[in-house]
């Protein structure tokens, strides 16, 4: 089975504001040098995303919380964007199946 640096891409689109929300609870929970590792890419994925690979969250992890923004039309059929909280796991949270 691959590592977590081998798997393939995240579908990640977000912006630098999300990228930094998850960079800094990571750096809350595991320090700087777990901040630095961190790529939206590679090892910050959903609880559906990790298993679709083969992983699984371990017991007790508490997600890191991001937005994301959903594309929609309003009433007057202009454009909007509706935020939508996602919830993201670390590589350190998952484990191999």
């Amino acid at each position: 089975m691959k590592s977590v640096e081998e798997l393939v891409a995240t579908p990640f689109t977000g912006s630098e504001l999300t990228k930094t929300m998850i960079k800094n609870q990571i750096l809350e929970r595991w320090g700087e040098a777990e901040a630095e590792r961190y790529n939206p890419y590679q090892n910050a994925r959903t609880w559906a995303q990790w298993t679709k690979l083969g992983f699984r969250v371990k017991k007790g992890q508490t997600a890191l919380r991001s937005v994301t923004y959903i594309d929609s039309t309003n009433e007057r059929g202009e454009a909007i964007k509706i935020p939508r909280t996602i919830s993201l796991f670390y590589r350190l949270q998952v484990e191999k199946v």
